[in-house]
């Protein structure tokens, strides 16, 4: 038993060499990732409207002839002074203020695109992080299923060697062979969600599918070293959906100040060259005109802009209030799991494995029967289960508050 024991901690050491670090699984989706390039390049290509919309409207040149007394192009030139050929240019000029108005609520866009791509970026890290711990996690539990039932098979083997002896029950023997054909489809469960988890993981870092596996390193506690408020404080301050509500309200304020400085005129100017007759004067027009909006038109988009920067401040407040609350819950969850894995790791399961040697021991000296010893083992067995799911549910509540409040914890 002593071997097998050994044999355990030696199979958790096999999956932490050749292990990929966290890390650089990260530093890989940042880099390679398409869903990140493809919002990257969403936002740089923001950074182009400004110019665009501060831009004055395209100039207009145009070519006029005017024929007399008939259709054929220059009929009349030389007999009639109605008869010309003109070149002018025309230029809109929309009111003061209105292009600067524009280019500002541009540049909102930009830092909205800019926030949303710290967003997608932030969840990113996120999903990598919870596929690598439940990677990591499904390992060790996959060490701990393999070792338990080969001391299941050795606790078996014991058992029919008495049975055939005349010593022990069939039905307790039956009972260990079905919690041992229970721990195999559980193993081969295990493999299933490994294979899930390295898909996941190939797909957010876009490595190939075909790709050598990804083996996470050994599931270690994190310590929390910071209160609740101050975790509070970091969300208010770096939430990324927060920065991101925060800059939709900027662009909605810039889009309502662009829209009531449409209220104002717009202005053109033109100049035209007439060429008639050699023996007739030239022509010379300029031309000034002013285009003045529609008011019902100008109060609804003012109306609708109004609008629309409530709604971006109602819709900042509760995403900020679900992400304060949820920071309150990971916390909550984040310190409990610290604690309950302090009580497995201190307490239930050394006594669980004491328990178990003691009644190993026992059994192999006749003094009791295989069935307390089977229920023992099962019982020590799923205590370390529960510590390790209980160590995988503190590290994604740690992953969770890292992207809420945007600190490294």
């Amino acid at each position: 038993m002593r071997i097998l024991f050994f044999l355990a901690i030696l199979g958790v050491s096999v999956y932490a060499q050749g292990s990929t670090p966290l890390l650089q699984l990260i530093a890989e989706a940042q880099r390679d990732n398409a869903d990140l390039h493809a919002a990257e390049h969403a936002w740089q290509a923001a950074t182009h409207k400004h110019e665009q919309v501060t831009a004055l409207p395209d100039p207009q040149f145009t070519v006029q002839e005017f024929s007399v007394g008939s259709p054929r192009p220059f009929a009349g030139m030389s007999n009639s002074n109605f008869a010309y050929i003109g070149i002018g240019v025309s230029q809109e000029l929309p009111y003061p203020g209105k292009r600067r108005l524009k280019g500002e609520a541009a540049d909102a866009a930009v830092s909205v695109q800019q926030a949303q791509f710290a967003v997608l970026r932030a969840s990113l890290v996120e999903e990598i992080k919870a596929a690598y711990f439940r990677l990591a996690y499904l390992q060790q539990t996959l060490v701990l299923l393999e070792n338990s039932r080969t001391i299941l098979s050795q606790i078996i083997d014991s058992g029919m060697a008495r049975y055939g002896a005349g010593e022990g029950s069939q039905m307790e023997l039956l009972k260990a062979q079905l919690e041992r054909t229970k721990m195999v489809r559980e193993i081969t469960m295990h493999h299933e969600e490994m294979a899930q988890m390295q898909a996941d993981l190939k797909q957010l870092t876009h490595r190939s599918q075909d790709s050598s596996n990804i083996v996470a390193e050994n599931l270690a506690l994190r310590a929390l070293h910071y209160s609740a408020w101050e975790l509070l404080n970091f969300a208010r301050r770096q939430n990324p959906e927060g920065h991101l509500e925060n800059r939709s309200i900027d662009k909605q304020i810039a889009e309502l100040r662009s829209a009531e400085r449409q209220a104002k005129p717009d202005f053109s100017i033109g100049y035209m060259y007439q060429r008639t007759g050699l023996d007739f004067p030239a022509y010379y027009m300029l031309t000034f005109g002013v285009v003045l909006p529609k008011r019902s038109r100008v109060r609804a988009e003012i109306a609708e802009a109004s609008e629309s920067v409530i709604i971006a401040r109602e819709r900042s407040d509760a995403v900020i209030e679900r992400q304060l609350a949820e920071v309150q819950k990971q916390y909550a969850k984040a310190t409990s799991t610290a604690e309950l894995l302090t009580e497995y790791r201190d307490g239930l399961i050394p006594q669980a494995e004491a328990a178990f040697r003691a009644g190993l021991t026992r059994y192999e000296s006749n003094r009791q029967p295989l069935d307390a010893v089977l229920t023992s083992f099962i019982e020590t067995l799923a205590l370390k289960r529960e510590a390790q799911q209980t160590l995988l549910d503190h590290e994604l509540a740690m992953a969770q508050l890292e992207k809420l409040t945007g600190a490294a914890l």
